[in-house]
């Protein structure tokens, strides 16, 4: 069958008579056709970073990179991202329309990095000039990925009616988790395969960088077949800075959003970028058990996104966040006992799941507590927080990795993440609740 016929069969009709059902409207066939064209570039975009996200940290490791250029690894491409947030925003304040930006930026130029991240080897042969590449053209994918993002998620919120917006999200994640599981192994054994073959400890990495642009490339040919609803007066017209303070005013829990996630985030990539590093220094483990044990992630997430699609309908985002954003902090405090690399497969099971649950939740509170009028600058702050903290965690976490220990900053991380759930029930679950209490009594 064509492309866009896969999965016509488990989406057509249930979509169909459940949009009506909750709705009472008749969802045309251009709602259905995106909804399917969305879907399939979810299951290749989600296969083609798989195929280097879990490996990016390797391929610096492999041409000697120390804890210190790891951290700037992942802060520069933080930075990047966290700078490409407003502007993001503010292209679609002068172009009016969402997806040439999704398509152009994050389908476009960030994917072509990854070509450029494959090929340099042939060019570059010294050490430290390899891992400087490494970091700018990492950096500039994710520029141009977060340069979309604002765009990316204005024009989901207009494609996903809300009546099914969980029970979508979670087919669609339950199929990029599928190609997760499928890939990030595979993608190990290859890197394995190759650089014994060729006695090369590059060749691998620059295999699986090729077959990921490949695959990316049909992720961003399947979003252009998306039909962009049209936008309405409030993305079409430029916005005034206060338009966007006036309308965070009106919704409440939002500003407690982009505390909480601030914090979060903070703690989380502390220690992110150095589960792996951790996993090589301590234990000699290889790109196939690493692969495995990110697979373990992905398999379980598959069980939590069919669970937490559906109680995300049936009992709401909040409850789902605070569920598993309370079990997630646990995890980190976990590693420090790790003795084997057999036990992260115990700590990876529980992850997939609790963190397959945050994501669903995390994103349609986005959804939710952003305003309508205002959503492409409401996404650019709440990003610009996210990754903010983000740039500051890699780089603290690398000097503590080489100053203390790996262990140190699995337990801080578990600490900031229990922080950040605190001030999402003080800031977010209580002034939302009370403003939803007081518009039921009126």
């Amino acid at each position: 069958l064509r492309p866009q016929r896969w999965n016509w069969a488990a989406l057509a009709r249930p979509l169909d008579s459940h949009l009506e059902q909750q709705t009472k409207t008749v969802v045309s066939h251009v709602t259905i056709r995106n909804l399917r064209y969305f879907w399939l570039d979810g299951l290749f975009a989600a296969a083609s970073e798989n195929f280097y996200l879990t490996y990016i940290v390797l391929f610096a490791l492999a041409y000697g990179a120390t804890n210190g250029q790891i951290g700037w690894l992942t802060a520069v491409a933080n930075l990047l991202g966290a700078i490409a947030l407003f502007p993001g925003a503010r292209l679609i304040e002068i172009f009016g329309e969402r997806k040439p930006i999704v398509v152009w930026s994050g389908g476009g130029l960030a994917r072509v990095m990854l070509l450029a991240l494959a090929l340099f080897p042939l060019f570059v042969t010294e050490p430290i000039v390899a891992i400087m590449l490494i970091v700018l053209f990492n950096g500039i994918r994710a520029f141009a990925a977060n340069l979309a993002n604002p765009a990316w998620t204005s024009l989901v919120a207009d494609i996903v009616p809300d009546a099914i917006r969980g029970r979508y999200f979670s087919s669609r994640n339950m199929a990029m988790g599928i190609a997760a599981l499928l890939i990030a192994p595979f993608a190990g054994q290859i890197i394995n395969r190759v650089n014994t073959t060729l006695n090369s400890d590059v060749r691998g990495y620059q295999i699986i960088l090729i077959l990921a642009f490949i695959i990316g490339m049909i992720s961003t040919t399947l979003f252009q077949q998306i039909h962009e609803p049209h936008p309405t007066d409030s993305i079409a017209k430029k916005h005034l800075r206060g338009d966007l303070r006036k309308a965070i005013r009106k919704s409440p829990g939002y500003l407690g959003l982009v505390a909480s996630a601030l914090v979060w985030n903070l703690a989380l990539q502390i220690a992110a970028p150095f589960f792996n590093v951790y996993l090589v220094h301590e234990f000699n483990a290889s790109a196939t058990t690493i692969g495995l044990l990110a697979a373990v992630t992905s398999f379980t997430g598959l069980f939590g996104q069919r669970l937490f699609g559906h109680l995300l309908d049936k009992r709401g985002s909040i409850w789902v966040q605070l569920v598993c954003g309370f079990i997630i902090p646990i995890l980190p405090f976990a590693w420090m006992f790790v003795t084997a690399p057999w036990q992260v497969g115990i700590i990876n099971f529980v992850a997939g799941i609790t963190w397959a649950g945050y994501n669903l939740a995390t994103f349609n509170l986005l959804l939710i507590l952003t305003p309508d009028d205002q959503r492409p600058r409401a996404v650019a702050l709440y990003q610009t927080a996210v990754f903010v903290s983000a740039v500051a965690g890699p780089l603290l976490g690398g000097y503590l990795a080489d100053a203390v220990s790996f262990k140190l900053l699995f337990g801080l991380s578990a600490i900031g993440r229990f922080l950040g759930m605190i001030i999402f029930v003080a800031f977010t679950v209580v002034p939302y609740r009370q403003a939803t209490q007081l518009a039921s009594n009126e």
